[in-house]
């Protein structure tokens, strides 16, 4: 077994100049390089079963009066030097963590790669590893070691000797330690966080007494909590210090360390005590002018200790479970430094924080509390606002338009007011204003229009830069309610909601004279009839054009409703014989001559105008679909299109997610609706459908708008145009950049595919953007709360770019989040968003439940590697080829997350994040099916998804998971089926008021399906509430029925599974057996009772179960089962139970099942005769199969099981008539696991060419594992004064035990520990177990040694291999390799 991907919590992280970031996550240490742009450039795994806590680069010095949390006295001496030329440099790191100390060598190659070596065998020590430092004398290969026990110990890393050794009198347990090291172990002075929330201070050399112990020479008192993180800063002899009480402390301790080890003030003063978080604070970093320090809340916060100790800054960015490292960079020449934090969710992000004082204001909070006024100085109170600038242009250009209650609008340019309109006093006290940019055929400069609408159904369209030539449209004769642009071809529509519901629109074309003379070209539409209801007006639309029909709307209204209108085929023309004539409405020179007209009383030209308006409005469209409310009464907010998926908002707090469609049959009389006046009939065969619905955070009901997450660059430049942002910012290439996001270039391959968006709306008083996915704020203002005119920059193309800027008005008062005049600063770009993910984190807590849904590969074409890469980048190529696991993971964080995990590479892509439920998630199983898979069309998967947990909630989802082209990964469309709760089930019941009612705190532990039909799904789930309920699922109905419950077990039921049998004459037969607190196993008869629930209406009556097994003295966690046939004499078959419970016991039970003699499955349960015959055949035990309760058991074939449990070790076992055998243990990085799944898979082409594809680094890494230390001798200890300090685990000792059958503990090829055991009696047994000749139960283990090659799971097929996937704090992929294939490659060797 060998681990294949792994997500785990980063526990170390550690800078290397402003160059390289190192990080570490279990046992892997993961380099990444910051320069141009910040990428993973090695990988290694290092420590076995250890979690790195901690890395220390050799030599490598800190700018002077830096934190001394990374050495407080060290010399440049050692420092390598970065050089262009082509020879190799390299850095030299000691990695520690758990009881292991390595030396490990990152090689800097600007040519060939860079690359980690490991430089000599794992340490491991006798106790825990606090702190690691390397002494700065002429001897740079010592090391000091801080252990928890309060002692430290001299370790010599080239001959593998600890050569001084001493402990503190107070001997009590650490939580931390910091060593403060200089050129000699006598000056190195130990600061150690004690179980007793205090902080000791001692000197290594200090007063020694007979027994090498050294006094306690300084003592810290006022924590009321364990220390978890120590830092010293040297320059101002400050000390800090972060507490399990939440508190970060700072202290004056004086100078400490350096030339004789000095001990600082006798009498260390608390200078200030820094609350600010809302959990445990697990680290802590001094500078010389801020405190960072980090914790469980998910923050890391920036405090300006020099003033008045408040936090100037808070960086936000992983999920829940807390940042469990941080690490600050050396200030740069622009006094700025990298932060690095790493969160429990496995993510690791970058931000750059500035250093002066300065500079502070720049640092400002994520929410931005700084406001700019612009001073609004025009008459009248500013009512609405708008951005009217360039599209491309940069915040420094946008142009602000204000209308206000005198019906005047203004514009803000260049830091000053004009008036650009002024209405009549019919615009007064009320109007409505809308701006918009169109281009011209004649020149490539936007022109910017502005529409005012009034109360008596007036509406003023002008050009802003031209305002005289507006022209006038009217939109009946009550109130204008809103007014909506929208863009077609190469106009624009207007769309007036007006009285009665009546929705007035115009095509509005701007041209432009040979004289420079603008002319406004409007040409009359139909108008839409909406629904009757209270607020009868439109808040939302957009026109999506299609060449198959006409052009179709999807308009959004204040009543919540969403509706979808069709276009005419032609639009009525008048008769004229000048053509462009009979397309104008009101041209400019019209107007002028209208205006002239009035005065003489001359109107005609005009009223003949209005008459041919009314005569198009009196065609009034009807909608051809209307989904009634579906936001609530406040309303849709906004109707956005992207790749033929719509997405809607509204205030309701949700985004619904949904498509047009034809319609079903039956539908089609539904969707007729009364005509009132003129209308056009239209071909109503299109509906729309809702897919999902994603809500946003709690808290946040009122929405706006979505923005699509796609950046406006390449996503490898993506780093560099961050960090170069004043330099490209101002975006260049207008069309050019307009054209990539253009509709019509979208290939089609990505339609109908749900894109990653981020929500625009409101939370409290803050306008927010959202991002559902990584659930974080990227923007936050402080505006007031919703009700308020509002523009956010830039967001012409729908797409959020990672940075902001928000003009709204408050109070009367036009505000913005940055000043017009300057672009938004470094820090508002860097910390609101988030900082960089250089890792994607997936679930902050447990991650409780896991589901395989399939594998997928790329196209052929998809795969081909470009004539232009180098050979570097070919090789990279053919190492990334392979296929994708995609798997759904449910945690404790109330999400479900869609994961494809790459095979070869173990690259982690996130698909989709799923919040719908409101308590953590227990179970998750799937009905998948796969799709399509030719050369053009690659391999997709459809899956029916049933999640449940807390709270009686179950989901249901339909997947698709399909391949992006254009992103060359798999992408994922969810569909929400049908949700379901025990209350609102109970609150349906007739009798109700005669029932107890349902536990509001019940959980369902386990689901699985229990058959499958064409029209719906039977589940069978687990009930905390001592009840096996049955339940099906109507994917065509969409939703979820109960169709019975059982209370047999009467406690807790933790598990389910099924079984399904075929007796000789084709009868299906089905079997669900549960499990529960009380170790026994129930088996049902569900043959009738599925039969039963497909043909009747009625819910059918609870079964009895026919048989119980007492497995287990406690709960039963999990449950394998599958079925053997006995042959034709015997009948029936043999079926066979593997359960695994809290007392750590693996039991296999084998049931004998007889079928009926005459085959009729169709009786009822009143004849047990005729029905199945069950009987415990067998029963075997292993008592002892985990240290810990057994949380999770899967199937991996039949006849081989895995097991998993909090002791962190994956057990491979195999089933035979005999007994268990053991086959084999994985230690795992993964803690409190309590999820697993497990699968069989073919080895590809291109699998096995990867493997065979192994960098040279990757192979030198087992070279130097395997034999390279042989060389140096048969010394396997570390020798202390005669005393055993601590081992090297070396090949020679390991097949010399291996060869004597002592247990022994091998490496695979990633670093895993694999536990082995070669014994004679033990592979007798297992040979007998084979042949079947053994007659009593036994537990034996069946392995080989090979140092080499990795333990495998036995199988008859040559070219399959097994998938394990183990999830609790993390997640981990395991491959199990075929015994056979490897055994005939290790001969062939």
């Amino acid at each position: 077994m060998e681990t294949a991907a792994l997500v785990a919590p980063v526990t170390a992280l550690e800078f290397l100049k402003n160059t390289f970031l190192l990080t570490g996550e279990g046992p892997v240490l993961q380099a990444y390089s910051l320069q141009p742009q910040p990428k993973a450039c090695a990988s290694l795994s290092l420590l076995q079963h250890f979690r790195i806590h901690g890395i220390r680069p050799r030599g490598y010095a800190a700018v002077p009066a830096q934190s001394c949390d990374a050495g407080a006295y060290r010399t440049k001496k050692h420092v390598p030097e970065l050089s262009s030329s082509t020879q190799s440099n390299f850095f030299d790191l000691a990695v520690f963590g758990g009881k292991g100390v390595r030396l490990v060598r990152l090689h800097v190659d600007p040519q060939d790669g860079d690359h980690l070596e490991i430089l000599g065998p794992l340490m491991q020590l006798q106790d825990w590893v606090l702190d690691v430092r390397w002494l700065s004398g002429d001897n740079s290969s010592l090391l000091c070691v801080a252990l928890a026990h309060n002692s430290a110990l001299l370790l010599d890393v080239v001959t593998g000797k600890v050569l001084i050794q001493r402990s503190c009198l107070e001997g009590c347990l650490l939580y931390s330690a910091l060593l403060l090291v200089h050129e000699s172990w006598a000056d190195t002075v130990f600061i150690g966080g004690t179980v007793f929330n205090q902080l000791v201070l001692w000197k290594l050399e200090g007063g020694i007494d007979s027994e090498n112990k050294a006094p306690v020479e300084r003592r810290l008192h006022g924590h009321s909590g364990v220390i978890f993180s120590i830092s010293y800063l040297q320059e101002k002899g400050w000390l800090a210090s972060a507490s399990d009480d939440r508190s970060v402390r700072m202290w004056s301790v004086g100078l400490l360390g350096g030339p004789g080890g000095k001990c600082g003030d006798l009498n260390p003063v608390c200078l200030r005590v820094l609350y600010g978080h809302q959990a445990r604070v697990f680290s802590v970093h001094l500078s010389t002018e801020k405190v960072f320090s980090a914790g469980e809340d998910g923050a890391c916060l920036v405090w300006d200790w020099a003033g008045v100790g408040k936090v100037v800054q808070t960086l936000k960015g992983h999920k829940a479970g807390g940042v469990r490292a941080l690490a600050i960079s050396e200030v740069s020449a622009d006094e700025e430094r990298w932060v690095a934090t790493g969160g429990a969710d496995g993510g690791v992000r970058l931000w750059m924080v500035k250093e002066t004082e300065e500079r502070k204001k720049e640092m400002e909070e994520t929410v931005t509390d700084k406001l700019t006024d612009l001073n609004f100085l025009g008459q009248g109170a500013p009512k609405v606002v708008c951005i009217a600038g360039e599209e491309n242009a940069n915040w420094s250009q946008s142009k602000f338009v204000v209308c206000t209650d005198q019906g005047t609008v203004y514009q803000y340019s260049a830091q000053q007011w004009k008036m650009v309109w002024q209405g009549s006093s019919e615009f007064q006290s009320y109007c409505v204003m809308e701006t918009v940019s169109i281009s011209t055929k004649e020149s490539t400069d936007k022109i910017h229009l502005c529409a005012v609408g009034n109360l008596s159904g007036s509406i003023h369209v002008f050009p802003i830069s031209h305002p005289h030539l507006g022209i006038f449209l009217t939109g009946g004769s009550g109130k204008i309610h809103s007014l909506i642009w929208e863009h077609k071809g190469d106009s624009v529509c207007l769309l007036a909601s007006g009285a009665e519901g009546l929705v007035y629109r115009w095509c509005i074309e701007v041209k432009l004279k040979e004289n420079s003379f603008l002319s406004l070209i409007v040409s009359p539409l139909s108008s839409f009839l909406l629904p009757p209801c209270a607020k009868r007006w439109l808040t939302a639309a957009v026109c999506i054009h299609s060449k198959a029909q006409e052009a179709l709307w999807v308009c959004g209204d204040r009543r919540g409703s969403l509706l979808l209108f069709q276009e005419e085929k032609e639009l009525p023309r008048r008769k004229k014989d000048d053509a462009e004539a009979g397309d104008v409405f009101l041209t400019a020179t019209e107007k002028a001559q209208v205006e002239q007209n009035e005065s003489k009383g001359n109107q005609n030209n005009f009223i003949t105008e209005q008459t041919e308006t009314k005569e198009v409005n009196d065609l009034k469209l009807q909608p051809l679909s209307c989904l009634f409310g579906v936001h609530g009464k406040q309303g849709v907010t906004s109707v956005y299109e992207y790749q033929g998926l719509f997405y809607s908002t509204g205030r309701d707090g949700c985004v619904r997610v949904f498509r047009v469609q034809p319609t079903s049959p039956e539908n089609l009389e539904e969707n007729k609706k009364m005509n009132t006046g003129k209308t056009v009939e239209k071909n109503r065969n299109l509906q729309l459908v809702i897919l999902r619905v994603q809500r946003a955070c709690k808290g946040m009901e009122w929405l706006e708008r979505v923005l699509i997450l796609k950046s406006e660059i390449p996503e490898q430049d993506e780093f560099r145009y961050k960090v170069n942002w004043t330099e490209k910012l101002g975006l260049t290439d207008g069309k050019g950049t307009e054209e990539r996001f253009s509709r019509e270039e979208e290939t089609t391959e990505n339609k109908g595919k749900e894109a990653r968006f981020v929500i625009v709306g409101f939370h409290a008083v803050h306008f927010v953007v959202w991002d559902p996915v990584r659930q974080e704020r990227l923007l936050a203002v402080p505006c007031g709360g919703g009700h308020r005119s509002w523009s956010l920059w830039p967001t012409h193309r729908g797409v959020w770019p990672g940075y902001g800027a928000l003009v709204f008005i408050k109070q009367g008062a036009v505000l913005v989040s940055h000043r017009p005049g300057e672009e938004p600063n470094w820090a508002g770009k860097a910390g609101m968003t988030g900082g960089w993910s250089l890792r994607e984190g997936i679930h902050g807590r447990g991650i409780g439940c896991v589901c395989r849904l399939g594998k997928i590969r790329a196209a052929g074409n998809d795969l081909q590697t470009a004539g232009n890469m180098t050979e570097a980048k070919e090789r990279k190529e053919e190492r990334e080829e392979g296929h994708w696991e995609v798997v759904v993971t449910g945690g404790e964080d109330t999400s479900l997350t869609v994961l494809a995990v790459h095979s070869n590479s173990g690259s982690i892509k996130v698909l989709a994040v799923i919040t719908d439920h409101i308590s953590s998630v227990r179970t998750v199983t799937a009905v998948t099916s796969p799709m399509r898979d030719t050369e053009h069309h690659p391999q997709s998967i459809s899956a029916l998804l049933v999640s449940a947990g807390g709270r009686a909630q179950m989901q249901c989802y339909r997947l698709l998971i399909g391949w992006d082209r254009q992103e060359l990964v798999p992408s994922c469309q969810v569909i929400q089926v049908a949700s379901h709760r025990l209350d609102e089930q109970w609150e349906r019941r007739r009798n109700r008021h005669k029932m107890v009612k349902m536990d509001p705190e019940t959980r369902y532990m386990s689901v699985v399906v229990v058959d499958e039909t064409t029209d719906s799904v039977l589940m069978a789930l687990a009930c905390s509430d001592g009840a096996v309920r049955l339940f099906s699922v109507s994917e065509i109905k969409r939703q979820i029925d109960l169709l019975w419950e059982s209370f047999y077990h009467q406690r807790c039921v933790l598990t389910v599974a099924t079984c399904s049998m075929e007796d000789g004459e084709g009868n299906r037969y089905k079997l669900l057996f549960s499990a529960a607190t009380d170790g026994k196993i129930a088996v049902w008869n569900l043959t009738e009772g599925s039969s039963s629930a497909n043909a009747l209406s009625d819910s059918p009556p609870p079964p009895i179960p026919c048989l119980s097994i007492p497995a287990h003295q406690s709960g039963v966690n999990s449950l394998a089962v599958w079925a053997e046939k006995l042959g034709q004499q015997k009948g029936g078959c043999l079926v066979t139970v593997a359960s695994g419970g809290d007392d750590g016991q693996l039991t296999v039970s084998r049931i004998r099942v007889q079928f009926p003699e005459n085959g009729n499955v169709s009786e009822p349960l009143l004849q047990p005769s005729k029905q199945l015959q069950l009987h415990l055949h067998a029963q075997s035990h292993v008592p002892l199969a985990h240290a810990a309760p057994l949380t999770a058991l899967k199937l991996l074939s039949p006849g081989h099981l895995v097991s998993t449990s909090s002791d962190q070790r994956v057990c491979l076992w195999r089933v035979c008539s005999t007994g268990i055998i053991h086959r084999g243990t994985l230690c795992s990085h993964v803690a409190d696991t309590a999820g697993l799944a497990a699968w069989e898979g073919e080895i590809s082409q291109e699998d096995a060419g990867a493997e065979k594809c192994k960098t040279t680094f990757e192979r030198l890494e087992l070279r130097q594992e395997k034999g390279i230390w042989r060389e140096k001798g048969n010394q396997t200890e570390l020798e202390t004064d005669g005393k055993t300090g601590g081992r090297f685990t070396k090949d020679m000792e390991t097949a010399d035990k291996a060869k004597g059958g002592e247990p022994v503990e091998a490496v695979g090829e990633r670093g895993d520990p694999v536990f082995k055991t070669c014994d004679e009696k033990g592979n007798e047994g297992a040979e007998k177990c084979r042949n079947g000749r053994d007659n009593e139960s036994v537990a034996g283990t069946e392995s080989e040694v090979n140092t080499e090659t990795t333990l495998e799971a036995g199988g008859s097929r040559k070219k399959e291999t097994g998938w394990l996937l183990v999830c609790g704090q993390g997640l981990q992929l395991v491959r199990v390799r075929n015994t056979e294939t490897e055994a005939k490659a290790s001969m062939a060797e």
